[in-house]
């Protein structure tokens, strides 16, 4: 029972709060304790946060799981655990998560958390279903992530980047984007079946729209190292430097989706494949070095 409830949280998809340390390693106070332990305890709370909406979303797609060769084994669709533990642990998580968010970082992380909740509430009860609206709510999950990330630290004014969210926005934008192609392919005439929402995109679409959030992930990234308050904002023009590794983070990844037929988990993805791995090693270790030590 502990197993199933371990994979129910789905932990593999925590890779995806890691965005909440981006502002406290950008603001320059990554090695700061108090910062750093408010960073930490804020990307726990979102994995519990987000684990109550994986909860959710398996109980409402429990029946549409059970027709895909992949879901059909998670824990809900599978049977392993009940819909109503599914509806009590959902519950549990959201409000545990919640109050803390709350308690423990202030109100503005508070918010930004309840935001997020409220955004993926929206999602499981109807916004999944119209199409393009729903790629870019996944989307602008990520940028609250990353404004949460930024409330989590005690630097006052807090700052915000208004290039890192917005290229924050065109990267979750390309990774929804590629999951649905992903979907498509993979399930090909069944896709509709498990994910109705599929019948209103096609390859050709979404291979369009990609293109379009590539080039605009690399470019926003491009602008946000050289633009002028960011140099004034980090203290160091060499920002620029880091650009390769996000390039070739994002052209393994299409090589990954258009050459391999992956996509569908981004997040299975990230933890897998061992080039884009070493490469996002190298981009925060390169990030580390010209933030913390010869700026």
């Amino acid at each position: 029972m502990i197993a199933a409830v371990v994979k129910l949280m789905r932990p593999f998809q925590w890779t995806k709060n890691l965005i909440l340390f981006v502002a406290v390693v950008f603001a320059g106070r990554a090695l700061v304790p108090i910062d750093a332990l408010r960073a930490t305890l804020g990307f726990v709370i979102f994995c519990f946060l987000s684990s109550s909406v994986y909860i959710l979303n398996d109980v409402v797609d429990a029946e549409q799981d059970r027709q895909h060769p992949d879901k059909k084994n998670r824990p809900i669709a599978s049977g392993k655990v009940s819909p109503q533990a599914g509806v009590l642990l959902f519950a549990v998580f959201a409000a545990a998560s919640l109050a803390s968010s709350f308690y423990a970082l202030g109100w503005k992380f508070g918010v930004s958390a309840l935001v997020y909740f409220a955004l993926n509430l929206a999602y499981s009860f109807g916004v999944k279903k119209v199409v393009l609206v729903d790629c870019v709510t996944i989307a602008l999950g990520f940028v609250l992530r990353a404004v949460a990330g930024i409330y989590a630290i005690i630097v006052e004014p807090v700052q915000i980047s208004e290039w890192l969210l917005i290229c924050t926005f065109f990267l979750a934008l390309f990774l929804a984007f590629s999951k649905r192609r992903g979907e498509i392919t993979d399930l090909m005439e069944n896709a509709a079946v498990h994910r109705p929402i599929l019948a209103s995109y096609s390859p050709k679409l979404i291979d369009e729209m990609i293109g379009i959030t590539t080039a605009s992930s690399v470019m926003s990234y491009s602008l946000y190292t050289i633009w002028p308050g960011t140099v004034a904002r980090l203290g160091t023009n060499k920002m620029i430097y880091t650009i390769p590794f996000v390039v070739y983070g994002i052209f393994r990844y299409l090589y990954l989706i258009y050459k391999k037929g992956k996509g569908a988990q981004p997040s299975a993805i990230l933890v897998r494949d061992r080039p884009l791995q070493v490469n996002i090693l190298l981009y925060v270790a390169a990030v580390f070095i010209i933030l913390y030590v010869i700026k």
